[in-house]
């Protein structure tokens, strides 16, 4: 074994330092078109269902003493709402430390929260730490009527209790809840049987990651030959195109419905929504249908958690009226079409009368899947002004839920004069309101008790939305591409970042919205984007061996993050994406597949496509050349214009693309270091002067009054 590790060491040297042609380099790495290098380390394609790297992580951060916590029953997120945790400081000088008694679903106001002045924010040793929890009044209940109800509202049977666990924000704790139950480290035991229950831990002075005993290797295991076999002229991309179609099928359940990814078995509105939209709707109409389908109750789409618990607080379940969309344009189904449309009026009619704003003509209710209070709004705002904010990702999605509503309905001869007016309303107050033409991108969110000021953050799905969607006009999403801040490691989630916020959707790049603002990047015609784009997709597939939920903005690492999970679902749909969406540029519609393919000149060769199913029809399709114009193409041996496959056909085709191999070599991205705003100030109002603490680096300050400087 040790021998075939070393010779395996050597044919990783000899390999890698023959150069080729690289198909993207920044300085931190390389694509070529057999493998990514990224300093000491490379992944390598073997063949189309073989890949190794030899990747390590080298996530090493001192320990933070500020630990946020929550309990749970059975490995479940249901002790307190959504960003309700408890909260301690671990003591310095490797004292050990016992926690006040905590009370299951309680506020305790004695908890250890009280950093002194000066004192290092930092772990400067081991540190173990006993935390008690009072579970008497859950078992007292579990004893008398068999079962608890949580403050989450989720009901328990005595029966069902497995156990009470805990999670946080600090290594070794986690936030992956469904894991605890697995490792005995996370269980609270009460061995003297008073209602008490109790864990000792040990948080270490350094936070690190694991290391591997040998390289990530990656064999084709799964049969995916139902799925359409992408041949790519870059071995790297067929390859990771294959342990996509891998990872999907490990993330079908056995319900039929898809799992958001291998830590988070549940199906969720967002992620699968979002999944379908990029890729899954062409090649798991089934899947999709059935994941659809689970997130309706009372004929009503089911709103995923957020700040504050759910809707209307968060209010982006509407995605899903955008997937139930795609699966009609991708199979032509009457049947869904009639269901999912009456399920989005329902839906649209609940929430113009409970998130609509007629003030400004947006909608209410949080961004979009960034629905985690402190990592991108201020400690300020509570559940009600997140509520009260107007956000663009989020408005941007009820923009396409009417257009959609109204096509439905036209389709099923539905009377929808009511909803005719409502789009373009939206599409004027978002670009009323949201659009910087200062920075040439939208901001945020328009945020504020009273009066409104527009949050000047770069949001990235919420841009790709708008130029996707046709918010943004042409000269717009020319401007938005060109000028929205992109780190080296890809698009992060927001920029700037928000300070002393561990990375996760702050701080944070997630490989699906990388997809949406690289399909974006393709309808702007920016090829630098595109490029950096796949580059951001295909570096951390190939070196992590798997489609992971999320990686820091700052060093590109998958350690680090708050939560991450491997074969996240939205990852998976996002990398076959950037061959349907962006290089293939297919488009549905309800008249047919549309074209429109977007393949850089160092992608150039020959991309073919088999067996791929639209509607009734089979078709192999294969695309020459480069650009992002089709010269000619041709079905079936026939020349046909334009680039266009009509929604009716049937049987199996083949379909030939020839590109014009010409494009436009632009350079007009925005490549920036992640940077972070300055702390949110503390504003005292005690007194009949403002007052507010210092911020460090911060030289001047501007004051509003009622929404103006």
């Amino acid at each position: 074994m040790r021998f075939s590790y070393l010779l395996l060491l050597v044919f990783f040297f000899l390999t890698c330092n023959n150069s080729g042609n690289a198909v993207f380099k920044n300085e931190h790495f390389t694509i070529y078109p057999d493998r990514v290098e990224q300093g000491r380390f490379s992944a390598r394609v073997f063949s189309s269902g073989h890949l190794i790297s030899d990747y390590q992580s080298d996530y090493l951060q001192p320990t933070k003493r500020d630990v946020y916590f929550k309990f749970s029953i059975n490995g479940r997120d249901n002790e307190r709402a959504p960003g309700e945790d408890h909260h301690f400081i671990l003591p310095l000088n490797g004292k050990k430390a016992i926690t006040p008694v905590y009370q299951f679903g309680r506020t305790n106001s004695t908890e250890l929260t009280q950093m002194a002045a000066g004192e290092s924010p930092f772990l400067d040793t081991d540190v173990t730490i006993t935390i008690r929890l009072d579970m008497r009044p859950v078992m007292q209940q579990l004893t008398a009527i068999d079962k608890f109800t949580t403050a989450t509202g989720e009901t328990i049977q005595k029966s069902e209790f497995d156990g009470v666990f805990i999670a946080g924000s600090v290594l070794p704790l986690t936030w992956e809840f469904t894991a605890l139950p697995q490792q005995e480290k996370f269980r609270l035991t009460d061995d003297d049987n008073d209602g008490i229950f109790e864990v000792t831990l040990i948080f270490p002075k350094y936070q690190r990651g694991p290391k591997s005993k040998g390289p990530l290797t990656w064999e084709l295991s799964a049969n995916v030959s139902h799925y359409p076999q992408y041949t790519s002229p870059l071995p790297l991309t067929g390859a990771l195109y294959d342990l996509a179609l891998e990872e999907l099928v490990q993330n079908i359940r056995p319900d039929g419905a898809l799992m958001a990814g291998a830590k988070w078995p549940g199906v969720w509105t967002r992620d699968i929504s979002y999944s379908i939209i990029l890729s899954l709707a062409m090649i798991e109409p089934d899947a999709a249908r059935s994941s659809l389908l689970a997130k309706v109750k009372q004929n009503r789409i089911v709103q995923d958690t957020g700040t504050g618990g759910s809707w209307p607080i968060s209010s982006d379940r509407v995605v899903w009226a955008l997937a139930a969309w795609e699966v009609y344009l991708a199979t032509g189904d009457i049947d869904w079409l009639d269901y999912s449309f009456h399920v989005i009026q329902n839906t649209l009619e609940m929430d113009l009368k409970t998130v609509f704003n007629p003030e400004t003509g947006l909608m209410f209710g949080e961004s979009s899947f960034l629905d985690w209070r402190e990592q991108t709004y201020p400690r300020w705002m509570d559940p009600k002004d997140i509520y009260q904010s107007q956000c663009l990702s989020t408005n941007a999605l009820y923009f396409q839920a009417f257009q959609i509503l109204i096509k439905m309905g036209q389709l099923l001869d539905e009377d929808v004069s009511a909803y005719l007016e409502r789009p373009e309303k939206l599409k004027s107050a978002i670009n009323r309101y949201l659009w910087q033409s200062e920075k040439g991108y939208y901001g945020q969110y328009l945020y504020g008790r009273t009066f409104y000021t527009l949050s000047s953050r770069a949001e990235t799905l919420g841009e790709a939305l708008c130029i996707l969607s046709g918010i943004a006009d042409a000269e717009q999403r020319q401007k938005i591409i060109a000028q929205m801040p992109l780190t080296d490691w890809g698009p992060a989630c927001i920029f700037p970042q928000i300070p002393n916020i561990p990375p996760y959707h702050n701080n944070g790049i997630w490989p699906f919205v990388t997809a949406y603002w690289t399909w974006a990047a393709a309808k702007a015609g920016n090829t630098a984007a595109v490029e950096h784009g796949l580059a951001s997709t295909y570096r951390a597939a190939a070196l992590f061996v798997t489609h992971k939920e999320n990686m820091v903005a700052e060093t590109g690492d998958y350690l680090g993050t708050e939560i991450n999970s491997d074969r996240q679902l939205w990852s998976v749909a996002g990398n076959l994406a950037s061959v349907y969406r962006v290089l293939f540029g297919m488009r549905l519609s309800s008249e047919g597949l549309r074209f429109e393919p977007f393949v850089p000149k160092k992608y150039a060769g020959t991309h073919i496509l088999e067996n791929f199913r639209y509607r009734e029809s089979r078709l192999n399709i294969t695309m020459a050349g480069f650009g992002n114009q089709v010269r000619q193409i041709f079905l079936d041996g026939e020349r046909i214009e334009p680039a266009f496959i009509p929604a009716d056909l049937t049987g199996a085709h083949s379909v030939v693309l020839e590109l014009s191999n010409e494009i436009k070599a632009d350079k007009n991205i925005t490549i920036l270091d992640n940077t972070f705003s300055p702390e949110t100030p503390h504003l005292f109002a005690d007194t009949p002067e403002f007052r507010w603490n210092s911020i460090p680096n911060v030289s001047a300050y501007r004051i509003f009054e009622n929404g103006k400087v």
